[in-house]
């Protein structure tokens, strides 16, 4: 059973702990602040169950995944014997160096030492490290225990033999690396996420449409086959002759379109004062929390469906 240490239990290190011991691994959970690895425990806790009673488990109890995970008292413990560490700590490129280089100094030294920021670049928290060959970001789509999706992405120094390991290891978990050649501001995700909602608020800003509007598209329309398709087999399936033939056809529409996106919106601008009030008419801010837990839900419901339909009907 691979021993996998998980530093820093907010809800991006416990989604993880959750998926790794999931997938069999052996859990350490290690935080600075004493109370939060107990508080992230009793959050798996009661999480766990919902995961079992949808077929999340893996075929395994909640209860005896819950076994798998440990509370380490210091961070030395979290790291004997471990094969991967994750690191789950603030946004901030000091505490990022401080903590690698304790990870550096105390974990086996044939262990890969992994980072879950989503916009920091490995190369600024890893290159004065005598180990910086085994450091690495792997970026989860949170939680990670629900979307399989997770970025890995070198420094320039990272060992082309560690990313490989880290992607081989990610899918023996159930997960889908996002396999990146070399670092790049926002990685891959943010960098999608970023230009489908630079346009949205372009849209809107410029009364072309509303933020339901806007939704609407991308829940009603793009994102069903978003759900189990990239943009590129969408397009490659959307021409009688494939990928080319699409781009053919109709690459002359985007280009064409191209020039009107060349500016951006300030989103805290003017522009919010209607994506604000048009969501507060949706959902009164008193709700927010109601409507996270239905998304979260919804989430669990469609990772069950995509189980169900990759066993019954192919990938």
């Amino acid at each position: 059973m691979p021993k996998v240490a998980v530093i820093g239990t907010g809800f991006v290190g416990r989604a993880w702990a959750i998926s790794f011991a999931r997938a069999g691994c052996e859990i350490a959970i290690w935080d600075q602040d004493r109370e939060a690895p107990s508080k992230a425990r009793a959050y798996i806790e009661r999480l766990l169950p919902e995961l079992e009673a949808n077929d999340l488990l893996n075929g395994a109890a909640a209860s005896e995944v819950a076994t798998r995970i440990r509370e380490a008292t210091t961070l030395e413990s979290a790291l004997e014997g471990t094969v991967h560490v994750q690191e789950n700590t603030p946004e901030d490129v000091e505490v990022k160096r401080a903590v690698f280089a304790r990870l550096d100094a105390a974990a086996p030294p044939d262990a890969v030492l992994a980072s879950s920021t989503s916009a920091i670049l490995p190369s600024a928290f890893t290159e004065n490290l005598n180990g910086r060959a085994r450091c690495l970001v792997v970026h989860p789509i949170n939680p990670p225990y629900l979307i399989p999706a997770a970025e890995v992405v070198p420094a320039p120094w990272t060992d082309l033999g560690v990313v490989e390991r880290t992607a081989t290891f990610l899918r023996s978990a159930g997960h889908a690396p996002i396999v990146m050649k070399r670092e790049l501001d926002g990685f891959v995700m943010n960098r999608l996420q970023g230009a489908l909602l630079e346009e949205a608020f372009r849209l809107v800003e410029q009364g072309y449409a509303g933020v339901e509007d806007v939704d609407v598209g991308i829940r009603e329309g793009l994102a069903l086959r978003w759900s189990f398709m990239g943009p590129f087999e969408t397009i490659d399936l959307n021409a009688p002759a494939g990928v080319r033939d699409y781009a053919d056809r109709y690459q002359g529409i985007y280009s064409g379109i191209f020039p009107s996106t060349q500016w951006r919106v300030d989103w805290s601008g003017p522009v919010m004062e209607k994506v604000e009030s048009e969501r507060r008419e949706r959902l009164a801010a008193d709700r927010l929390g109601e409507r996270q837990a239905w998304r979260d839900r919804r989430l669990i419901a469609l990772a069950a469906h995509k189980r169900w339909a990759n066993k019954n009907i192919g990938q």
